[in-house]
């Protein structure tokens, strides 16, 4: 497959986060962690969000300038601090990213009646390609046990996926 098979096209969002979405409380301000070219901070900011789109690329960063509703920030979230300190968001979203230090700044950003929607993936996933390595994979259980005491769980899943391309994902909708 190519590389170019392996990106979801620009307009495209996962369905994980198109199913939970619903759960943002309306007009609140989400965070998109490590947005690449913001397929996710696009679809929130045009259902009504304000958006903080933030990755380390400054490229991909451009490809948001002018999109109503986004804001964008160049942050290396694994070389560099967490540039949110104490800020809250109605909704966190994380799609195809993992940094295990994250995992408490990603919960503690989480408001008070709002919803983190995370998916990634899984141990398995070897078998289908890229990622591989175990550093980049969620072990099994492990999103429940990073929510567990924090956040109640709307949804999990772990599971084999074919759509957008066969992998192993880990998903969770869990709400403060």
């Amino acid at each position: 497959m190519a590389d170019a098979e392996l990106h979801h096209h620009i307009d495209t969002p996962s369905a994980w986060v198109c199913r939970w979405a619903e759960y943002i409380p309306a007009g609140g301000r989400v965070l998109d962690v490590a947005c690449g070219r913001g397929r996710h901070a696009r679809w929130l900011a045009r259902r009504g969000h304000a958006v903080e789109a933030v990755d380390r690329d400054p490229a991909l960063l451009a490809e948001l300038t002018g999109i109503a509703g986004v804001t964008t920030r160049c942050a290396d979230l694994e070389g560099g601090p967490w540039p949110y300190g104490s800020e809250r968001f109605a909704g966190v979203v994380v799609v195809n990213y993992l940094h295990r230090p994250l995992f408490s700044h990603l919960i503690a950003a989480v408001a008070s009646g709002g919803v983190l929607i995370y998916e990634t993936f899984a141990e398995g996933n070897e078998r289908f390609g890229r990622p591989s390595n175990p550093d980049h994979l969620l072990r099994h259980g492990e999103l429940l046990d990073v929510v567990r005491g924090s956040l109640r769980v709307l949804a999990y899943e772990d599971i084999a996926v074919s759509d957008p391309r066969p992998a192993m994902v880990q998903r969770i909708c869990a709400i403060r």
